[in-house]
């Protein structure tokens, strides 16, 4: 597979606008692609994080810098609530060995039924300190915001990234043979509009933590 050598042109960084749907396309996985990795998650021989819940969240920010920079395609296992079954769910993986956030915001809803729906939304960063992170994982479905990329590699071996986290093994080990994937030495996306099933991180510093609970949807975006 062609990998690109695109430090001859590191002097014009890709800029523009991000709006990824339709992300199983994207990322070649076809619902026999989809089934099969869930059996292998399912029976061990596929490494996953964690099992997501099936709640997915909004999260917000006005600027996002991160570096080492890696993104591909893969699926999670989702627990349907209340039915205790599991689903495949494919997801865009971003995962960076550091990252900065200003005005995190970061909401998800929860339907009570007959009770109507609660919002816990979570805020951090919006002072002089922004929040931090390192060797964190994002499990996304749609990604929105105006992107630069540096030094950036598209199209790339998943299996041979080089430029991300390596001290996640089962992270690492979503990184599949042969799959789409890409890659660069840093990121800045402002303007951050993301949903997603899943965040990991090795140290996750929230400066200005505010965490409220409400009735009704109250999302970030």
């Amino acid at each position: 597979m062609h990998t690109c050598d695109c430090h001859t042109h590191h002097h014009q960084p890709p800029d523009g606008r991000t709006h990824w749907r339709r992300f199983g396309v994207l990322f070649g996985l076809s619902a026999a692609a989809v089934a099969g990795l869930l059996t292998l998650m399912t029976n061990g021989a596929l490494a996953a994080s964690f099992s997501v819940s099936g709640q997915q969240f909004k999260v917000s920010a006005d600027q996002l810098v991160a570096n080492g920079f890696v993104q591909y395609g893969t699926v999670d296992a989702r627990t349907e609530p209340g039915a205790g079954s599991q689903r495949p769910e494919p997801v865009a993986v971003s995962a960076m060995k550091n990252a900065t956030l200003t005005n995190l915001c970061q909401s998800v809803v929860t339907d009570l039924g007959d009770f109507g729906s609660v919002t816990l939304k979570i805020k951090a960063g919006t002072g002089k300190d922004p929040v931090t992170a390192t060797n964190m994982v994002v499990d996304m479905t749609n990604l929105d915001g105006n992107a630069k990329f540096q030094d950036m590699e598209i199209g790339r071996d998943a299996a041979t990234l080089d430029k991300g986290p390596t001290n996640d093994p089962a992270e690492v080990a979503q990184r599949r043979e042969g799959f789409f994937s890409q890659q660069a030495d840093k990121v800045t996306i402002t303007n951050l509009k993301q949903v997603a099933w899943a965040t990991t991180a090795g140290e996750f510093n929230l400066t200005g933590l505010s965490l409220r609970l409400k009735w009704g949807k109250d999302e970030c975006f």
